[in-house]
């Protein structure tokens, strides 16, 4: 009966010193199979208690059972460390490796223009000049010379702020439908020389589609001097189109109507992607009431104005055939400008 003992512990000594030779998960699985499977030697080994006489079973029984789970025990730890071991391999960085890229942010492409603006601007003698977007009747009205029968004034064209004044009596609060409230601005606090651009938001219940916005930006120049002419403001027009877009960009004026300047005229650019002719903005000199409003003495002082959409410049400078994609906040398309 000894002899049985003994070859139970001798298949002890043996799965243990197989199984710590045993490096991979196939030889393991080899292991497993070879004394914990269904035809293992763990098995054959239970065969031996058939063999024992009825007093010897119940020892011979814990002998084996003591065998089986060490061996198991054994392997289970084996198999753990080995998955453990797998699994830190795959996750370990390799330092030798390029890193990925980290995304950067970036100026959207409106900034940019903007910016690129003022300082083309910069480069022309202008100063830089910002105002409130939440504007008064007087300032985004009266002191432009829109009177109060201007279809301009309707509350349908503009975004007045409930419980903030009757509109119909010059009382409203609205959303400046232009930046030239910036030049009513200036001119009532700075007295000639005046020379300055402005960029900002302006606010149009407008129709979206794909060449307006119900919110845009515009960027607008006034210069009030003595002896300022029209021949003035088209040389600087034209340089700041052509400086921006290119010495060949094709230019034109037409003939226009505004309240505030007077004579006025569209500056409109050719858009090669569209084959056609696209208004960037209004310009005009100055109206003499709007100098008088703003406390200067036209016959002292003269002056000129524009004011040009940067959707619009963005768009003729970087082909963007649509103005809704400055707004959709597409990542494909933020990230090609």
């Amino acid at each position: 009966m000894s002899d049985v003992f003994a070859e139970i512990e001798a298949l002890r000594s043996e799965a243990l010193a197989e199984l710590g030779q045993a490096e991979g998960a196939d030889a393991i699985e080899a292991f497993r199979i070879k004394y914990l499977g269904t035809k293992g030697k763990l098995k054959d080994a239970m065969k031996l208690l058939g063999k024992a006489a009825p007093a010897d079973k119940p020892k011979l029984g814990q002998a084996v059972n003591a065998v089986q789970a060490a061996i198991k025990e054994a392997y289970e730890a084996k198999h753990a460390g080995a998955a453990s071991a797998a699994a830190g391999a795959k996750d370990a960085i390799d330092v030798t490796e390029p890193g990925d890229r980290p995304t950067v942010g970036r100026s959207h492409v409106i900034s940019k223009v903007v910016d690129e603006l003022l300082e083309l601007f910069g480069r022309l003698g202008f100063a830089t000049a910002t105002g409130p977007e939440l504007e008064d009747d007087w300032h985004n009205f009266v002191a432009l010379n829109i009177p109060a029968s201007h279809p301009a004034r309707d509350p349908n064209d503009n975004f007045y702020l409930a419980g903030q004044g009757d509109w119909s009596k010059g009382e409203g609060v609205l959303l400046r439908t232009q930046t030239s409230t910036v030049q009513v601005r200036i001119m009532e606090t700075q007295r000639p020389p005046i020379r300055v651009v402005i960029p900002g938001r302006v606010y149009r219940p407008d129709t979206i589609d794909a060449t307006h916005l119900p919110m845009f930006h515009q960027l607008e120049a006034l210069v009030v001097d003595r002896d300022v002419t029209m021949v003035d403001l088209k040389s600087t027009a034209l340089q700041f189109v052509r400086g921006y877009f290119g010495p060949a960009t094709q230019v034109r004026f037409r003939p226009s109507f505004f309240p505030f300047t007077e004579p006025s005229a569209e500056v409109d650019v050719w858009f090669e992607d569209k084959q056609r002719w696209i208004e960037l903005g209004g310009c005009g000199m100055v109206h003499p009431n709007v100098l008088t409003n703003c406390g200067i003495d036209p016959n002292e002082f003269s002056g000129w104005a524009f004011g040009f959409g940067v959707e619009r410049i963005a768009m003729r400078k970087y082909a963007i055939s649509d103005i809704r994609m400055l707004v959709e906040n597409d990542k494909r398309f933020l990230e090609q400008v």
